[in-house]
């Protein structure tokens, strides 16, 4: 599977013991009524405990420009919230990325254990899109265990 390209995003949402987030490849649209989307996350994450005893999450697309987050929150769990300057919550207590193009918050609607990974569907309650401002940052793609920058053709 290295040799398919994937949209990468960072996946964020709030626990008891703080902020928890991860970087995932597995993003995808399920529905549009009703607006599902879905991510797998690795049984053995650090972040699995957490992850199924949430009652919501943030999809953050990452931009071509966010490279050190994707590997930020690929990397051990204990250094990815240490940077306050990188993140806030919403009201709703996730953790929100600065400066990333769009992100969407989802409630979870279902977890289904599947192999050695768990299937996350989320039902989106809230969509930021911030690139009606401006030019469009370019998506952020992994092919091949590394990242790369995606050419848009006009």
């Amino acid at each position: 599977m290295r040799h398919y390209p994937a949209g990468v995003t960072i996946v964020t949402l709030h626990s008891k013991n703080g902020p928890v987030g991860f970087t995932a490849t597995s993003f995808a649209s399920l529905s549009a009524q009703p607006p599902l989307i879905s991510f797998n996350i690795a049984e053995t994450s650090s972040s699995i405990e957490s992850l199924l005893r949430a009652e919501s999450v943030v999809v953050h697309f990452l931009g071509e420009h966010q490279k050190h987050l994707a590997q930020r929150f690929s990397r051990t769990a204990e250094d990815r919230f240490t940077d306050r300057s990188l993140w806030t919550a919403i009201e709703s207590g996730e953790p929100i990325l600065h400066g990333t193009p769009i992100w969407v918050r989802a409630t979870v609607h279902q977890l289904l254990p599947i192999g050695d990974h768990t299937l996350v569907i989320g039902l989106v309650t809230r969509v930021h899109d911030n690139t009606t401002d401006g030019p469009a940052a370019g998506p952020l793609v992994y092919y091949n265990g590394a990242y790369h920058r995606a050419e848009i053709a006009d």
